[in-house]
């Protein structure tokens, strides 16, 4: 959780250097519980529930609802 606990600028910061990486190429794998930080930053998304992946969905597809029921375990 690169974002957690810092303030709104550090967290800008933080969210500039992740872009800028992708643009150079680079993959990050983002863990977060901010799911408009998720929905913002990623380009594919894995939800996981109890240690199991329970959906992957892709960007365009994402809803915070989407998310929030594979988290659940009910998928």
């Amino acid at each position: 959780e690169p974002t957690r606990g810092i303030d709104v600028g550090a967290k800008v910061e933080v969210c500039n250097i992740i872009g800028s990486l992708v643009e150079n190429n680079c993959a990050i794998i983002l863990i977060s519980s901010e799911l408009p930080e998720i929905l913002g930053l990623c380009d594919r998304i894995y939800v996981m529930h109890e240690g199991k992946i329970t959906a992957e969905i892709d960007s365009a597809d994402a809803t915070q609802e989407k998310i929030m029921h594979a988290a659940s375990g009910e998928v």
